[in-house]
């Protein structure tokens, strides 16, 4: 692909992110507008935080998830925290998905909270790949 061609491709996967729902266009241009030169990478490195950071999360709400009596409380906290991170990188169907977590958490429904836990693993992973492709596709275009 030519230069050209690889920024179309760029814009293109990027409006699919915002389009499909998978991310805030507003949040990634804010973190956008804070790229420069001196930091060329900034955003992708917000996202490899958020990926390591959510890691952690989701092994806490896991093993949280597996104890009896469900300590509710904790997997809300855990939950909020998860929600805020989703929300420094706009991550919407992540966000969505955690907001109906902390419902099942508020109704102390540990089998809603499971349910809900295999919709946020899964747009987590959507999410995590497609940004992956992306941010690929990004260092070609500016290679080329």
């Amino acid at each position: 692909m030519n230069s050209n061609q690889l920024q179309h491709q760029v814009l293109y996967m990027r409006r699919s992110l915002f389009d499909q729902g998978y991310l805030d266009s507003e949040q990634l241009i804010q973190l956008e507008d804070l790229q420069d030169d001196a930091n060329p990478n900034f955003v992708e490195e917000v996202v490899s935080l958020f990926y390591s950071d959510s890691a952690r999360l989701i092994q806490n709400i896991e093993q949280t998830l597996s104890n009896r009596p469900v300590d509710f409380s904790r997997l809300d906290d855990i939950l909020h925290q998860f929600k805020g991170s989703c929300s420094s990188i706009g991550a919407k169907k992540v966000k969505d998905a955690c907001s109906q977590f902390r419902e099942y958490c508020n109704a102390g429904n540990a089998e809603g909270c499971s349910s809900s836990f295999q919709l946020i693993k899964q747009e987590y992973e959507t999410l995590r790949r497609r940004l992956e492709s992306y941010f690929q596709m990004v260092k070609q275009a500016k290679a080329a």
